[in-house]
């Protein structure tokens, strides 16, 4: 019944949006809006907080196809990625994983554009999927002093979506490898770690890697999954290494919704995974190759790569997509660069 009413969601939003754009080309008298350019955004990327930076790539998109951009924000990462498969998007920001996925429902979906690593280039481009828990809880995830897997069973757990790279598919390879060595565990599937009963006992998911990461400061969950990209602008380290296992991290006091109410509250990292950098993805049916290769020179330029509302410089208070800490940039990425998590059982 749950799967059902997913479903049905998505294909009602999909509804609307289709009726949106219908209206649209009837008022144009045109079979198909060649003058718009659709880009979708996740969830994570989808907040106020970041919206300067939303319409700083949709400037640059527009400039460079001489095209209007408008911005689809979701509130689900199927309403996202549907929205792409089913040719009601020129293009979205969005994780390997759901790459992965809308490549597979449709042929024509293609990687853009991926934002490097600090060296310039794909060879480091690379986040983190963090587990985390409760600062006052982190003696109960520890055997001989250090943290261990074992500890999260029967435990109320929080993912971010079923189709995030960070947020389900890296951790729950992680879980998985761990406890099926385990005769009690041995048959455990990624479909058993979305309910509660087979390994934990509730099984949470936030939406969004900051909805994951409130489930766990504001008590609803013992241990949360989700990245250290999305949950930057609102927390701030506080003890030990970036991404470090048994660092703890801090919300900033001032942070912004969803983080406002759970303001001042600290974890710990128990887990920390490296994942591949998200990509933007283009439709190839609705972009068309010339606007690809125009979007694609674009965003990869010197220009770009120095823009500060895009790349924002290290320790500015400014929100934004992305960070400056030495060279990153955009760089192209072919489909095979994806096939590392496509391998992920």
């Amino acid at each position: 019944m749950k799967k059902s009413l997913t479903s049905l969601a998505v294909l009602l939003v999909l509804a609307v949006f289709a009726v949106g754009c219908s209206e649209k080309n009837a008022k144009e008298g045109n079979a198909e809006v060649d003058d718009v350019i659709n880009v979708v955004w996740y969830p994570n990327e989808s907040g106020e907080d970041l919206k300067s930076s939303r319409d700083e790539i949709g400037k640059i998109i527009s400039e460079a196809t001489g095209k209007e951009v408008e911005h689809h924000l979701t509130t689900d990462y199927a309403i996202a990625i549907e929205t792409l498969v089913n040719n009601n998007a020129d293009m979205a920001f969005m994780g390997a994983q759901g790459y992965i996925e809308a490549k597979e429902n449709n042929d024509a979906i293609k990687p853009l554009i991926v934002p490097t690593g600090p060296s310039g280039t794909l060879d480091d481009a690379v986040y983190h999927s963090w587990l985390a828990v409760n600062v006052d809880d982190q003696e109960s995830y520890k055997k001989d002093g250090e943290f261990a897997l074992d500890t999260i069973a029967e435990k109320r757990f929080s993912f971010v979506s079923n189709s995030s790279t960070s947020g389900f598919k890296v951790p729950s390879a992680d879980i998985l490898s761990h406890f099926t060595e385990q005769d009690a565990y041995a048959e455990l599937t990624e479909e058993d770690l979305m309910e509660g009963g087979p390994l934990f006992s509730q099984v949470l998911f936030g939406n969004s890697h900051q909805g994951s990461a409130v489930n766990l400061l504001d008590g609803n969950a013992d241990v949360a999954a989700f990245c250290d990209t999305c949950v930057e602008n609102y927390v701030q380290l506080a003890e030990g290494e970036e991404n470090e296992v048994g660092s703890v991290y801090k919300v900033k006091d001032d942070a912004e919704q969803p983080f406002n109410k759970v303001a001042g509250k600290e974890f710990t990292l128990m887990n920390v995974t490296p994942v591949l950098n998200a990509p933007f993805a283009a439709n190839m049916d609705m972009l068309g190759e010339e606007d690809y290769k125009k979007l694609q020179k674009v965003l990869t330029s010197d220009e770009v790569a120095n823009n500060e509302k895009i790349f924002v410089p290290e320790g500015s208070d400014q929100s934004a997509l992305f960070f400056k800490t030495d060279k990153e940039r955009f760089a192209p990425a072919k489909d095979e660069w994806f096939n590392p998590i496509r391998e992920i059982q």
